[in-house]
């Protein structure tokens, strides 16, 4: 679905199953909804009027992961997928868009690259728009499952990518079973990752962490009061580069919490039943929640004011994106 801040519905198209990330397309009214792992389907939608323009298949032995990206130019789109024929290596396929004409746009599969990891999740462009910032989040499934298979052996990592393949980096956190997931990335080129931990619940595991520019991959000082009203899951991260804010959502807490991107100040730490999607706006971020009202959080003054937004309740799902 796509829907106006004012409440206003934009389009509502039809697909053939749950999807989990929203692809906007830098220059075009089009936005790719891509299929929830494992599917191996994603749409491409035209935003304007919610026409279904494209069903993009995986090819054999390969399923979506839930993110893809597309390269500033827009010609090009990274989606992180699973080799089911060798379980565990993590790929991103290469696909082209096509087509001069709206109803002629299609997606078209160029190649893949190697994640370096197990199971990849998100990914995003690092500022220079040459470089990749990938979430592999360590666990292994099989085609058609969700079932982890390796939880003993998990093997999560951040991995910096060149639109080549070549490997930059690869950092890991010390907690094995500190599944990486979601990611964002400021101006700046600071990049903050967001986890879900598999481990026992009375584990203390790190589930934010960041990497500045020159400096290692690590946890975000969390207060233990916040870390603890995590219970152990992070749904989406987001980053606004010119209040220098970072924002987080906890949907197992019902929590959602601003800190300061540089001091790491605690700014906001409230209730939202279910919040998942989180998204920089010009005021601040907004806020989507599976149970109650999205929100808009206005983070230009010392005191965060809060405001609901006109939008359905019960809608929403892990992921929301402003176009």
């Amino acid at each position: 679905v796509g829907y106006r801040l004012d409440g206003s519905q934009v389009f509502a198209t039809a697909v053939n199953e749950r999807c989990h990330d929203v692809v906007p397309h830098p220059s075009l009214p089009l936005a790719l909804f891509v299929g929830r792992r494992p599917s191996t389907q994603s749409y491409l939608i035209d935003t304007r009027d919610g026409r279904l323009l494209h069903t993009l298949h995986t090819p054999a032995h390969r399923h979506f992961y839930g993110h893809a990206v597309f390269h500033r130019n827009g010609e090009w789109l990274y989606a992180t997928e699973n080799d089911t024929s060798d379980p565990g290596r993590g790929v991103i396929g290469v696909y082209r868009l096509a087509g001069q004409r709206p109803e002629n746009r299609r997606l078209q599969r160029n190649g893949e690259l190697s994640s370096h990891g197990v199971g990849p999740h998100q990914l995003l462009w690092m500022p220079d728009g040459d470089t990749l910032v990938i979430a592999n989040g360590g666990i292994r499934t099989e085609a058609d499952s969700r079932v982890e298979m390796n939880l003993d052996a998990m093997e999560a990592s951040l991995v910096l990518l060149g639109r080549d393949g070549t490997l930059h980096s690869k950092e890991q956190l010390p907690e094995r079973m500190n599944s990486v997931r979601h990611l964002a990335v400021a101006s700046d080129g600071t990049v903050v990752s967001g986890q879900q931990y598999m481990g026992e619940a009375s584990d203390a595991a790190p589930l934010l962490a960041i990497k500045r520019p020159g400096q290692a991959f690590q946890a975000f000082p969390l207060g233990e009061a916040q870390r603890l009203a995590m219970n152990q899951y992070t749904a989406s991260v987001a980053i606004h580069s010119e209040l220098r804010l970072l924002a987080l959502t906890a949907p197992r807490g019902n929590r959602v919490f601003i800190w300061d991107l540089d001091s790491a100040a605690l700014r906001l730490d409230a209730p939202l039943p279910d919040c998942a999607g989180v998204g920089a706006v010009a005021e601040g971020f907004v806020v989507s929640s599976g149970q109650g009202r999205c929100r808009l959080y206005d983070c230009r003054s010392a005191q965060i004011a809060t405001r609901p937004l006109q939008l359905p309740a019960g809608l929403w799902d892990n992921h929301l994106r402003l176009a």
